[in-house]
């Protein structure tokens, strides 16, 4: 990664992450243990490497989790900031919030639940010697008829926002990162809700405003929905995605201190198995992510699943793609399949739900 230095970053964190319920009702997305840390931990990381120093996060819901964890930013080598958003104020409204805790020319804000691979360096670079106003980071995608599209023209400048289209002039997508000039920054409107995406960003073109386009296909991914949350994780544990941050070397696993794997159990694609949990043997857990104390008994499969905080499966049940709250106890033989999300604390019995009958 192209090292930076002269710029501020801002990152996001207020929204209440309610597609990952209900693993956010007891802690903030960003908050949310991936590959072994707070996912935030990862992206911290990144910015750090990039030779960004100066952080402020943009905090709301729980936003007192954050200062205890990150303090100052002094033991994770950045100078962190902390401003709490009183009232919802969408993108543009709460980057606006921050405004008075900037100190450079340029400012790097990132949406605090995307994993990328971007080089930090060279989109400041391109802002930079564009003379752009804004300059935002735009992936390409294989079907981008599920985003907005982001065309450029032949100098990378932005020419339209487009809404969701069958047949979608361009593969550029919005990928949630920019670069503003601290003075563009400052114009948007104080103290009440601003969307970058459908008011700010328009607004600039209209007004025939440079905003730039800084275009790549590296590693991206946005971890709001329980299936995504568990693959970027998965990818972190393997070394897929990009992070100084993991507790361990890349490989099939991170399992962390306290953590119990019996001999006759597999644990594989990228799993993270948190403190003090217990795999016993002949149990399956196949890219998932268990929270502290969780534990999954002999035989049981686990895949491409979330175990909140001791959480427990029970002997011979099956979980795929099921997010299970902290404390909650999914009983032997139980089968939860796609999409399943068992709320925190509940006790399903033996045998109480299956997509079988063979109990």
């Amino acid at each position: 990664m192209t090292s930076v230095a002269g710029a501020d970053a801002v990152v996001l964190v207020g929204g209440k992450g309610t597609r990952l319920r209900p693993l956010t009702l007891s802690a903030p997305k960003p908050m949310l243990p991936t590959a072994g840390v707070p996912f935030l931990s990862h992206l911290l990381s990144r910015i750090r490497d990039a030779g960004l120093t100066h952080v402020v996060l943009g905090t709301s819901y729980q936003a007192e989790v954050f200062e205890s964890h990150f303090g100052d930013g002094s033991a994770f080598g950045l100078d962190i900031e902390y401003v709490v958003e009183e009232e919802p104020l969408d993108t543009g409204g709460a980057i606006r919030n921050v405004a008075d805790r900037l100190r450079a020319d340029d400012v790097v804000v990132f949406n605090g639940d995307i994993l990328s691979g971007a080089d930090l360096g060279a989109l400041v670079a391109t802002h930079r010697d564009s003379g752009a106003d804004v300059t935002l980071h735009l992936h390409r995608v294989s079907d981008p008829a599920r985003f907005g599209c982001v065309p450029t023209d032949t100098d990378g400048r932005v020419t339209a926002f487009l809404e969701k289209t069958p047949d979608p002039p361009t593969d550029q997508i919005n990928a949630g990162c920019y670069v503003f000039r601290r003075s563009v920054l400052e114009e948007i409107p104080a103290g009440r809700p601003v969307s970058v995406e459908r008011e700010t960003f328009p607004g600039l073109l209209e007004r025939e405003r440079h905003v730039h386009g800084f275009v790549d296909d590296s590693y991206w991914l946005d971890v709001g929905t329980p299936e995504a949350f568990v693959r970027g994780s998965a990818d972190l544990v393997r070394g897929h995605a990009p992070t100084s941050a993991r507790p361990a070397p890349p490989g099939q696993v991170v399992a962390l201190n306290g953590a119990s794997v019996a001999a006759g159990a597999a644990v594989t694609g990228g799993s993270t198995v948190g403190g003090g949990c217990v795999i016993e043997a002949g149990a399956r857990v196949e890219g998932s992510v268990l929270f502290d104390g969780a534990c999954v008994a002999s035989d049981a499969v686990v895949e491409r699943s979330v175990l909140g905080a001791g959480a427990r499966v029970g002997a011979g049940a099956v979980l795929r793609g099921v997010v299970v709250g902290d404390g909650a106890s999914v009983g032997a033989r139980c089968e939860l399949l796609d999409g399943v999300r068992v709320w925190p604390g509940a006790e399903l019995a033996d045998s109480a739900i299956r997509f079988s009958s063979d109990a």
